[in-house]
């Protein structure tokens, strides 16, 4: 099952899209997501700009952004932090696990 079924079948509402270029043009037409997911490594534009992006958008300062890749770096994970990543986890990851963590980031869910 993809990580959008998992998520959808645990009750989430999910929005995808296929590059961080694509994403930002959601959030500056209106999408106002409670969490976003990202990789890092994606065409056109990357997790960590993807963020740095995000975190300078009105209204997303405090959003969480877990990044779920397969980097498993020490220097970009610092990267990914520094660039305002709530979270960094590395792929594979169990869907249990994940809901977890989203959890702890998104009290009341």
């Amino acid at each position: 099952m993809s990580l959008r079924d998992n998520l959808e079948f645990s009750g989430f509402n999910v929005e995808t899209a296929e590059n961080g270029a694509k994403a930002i043009d959601k959030l500056t037409a209106g999408l106002k997501p409670d969490l976003i997911i990202t990789d890092i490594n994606m065409p056109n534009m990357d997790g960590i700009e993807l963020i740095k992006t995000v975190r300078t958008l009105p209204g997303f300062r405090f959003v969480p952004i877990l990044t779920l890749t397969t980097e498993a770096n020490q220097d970009k994970r610092e990267e990914g932090k520094h660039a305002g990543a709530t979270g960094w986890l590395v792929k594979p990851i169990k869907i249990v696990d994940l809901l977890k963590i989203i959890k702890q980031v998104l009290p009341g869910v």
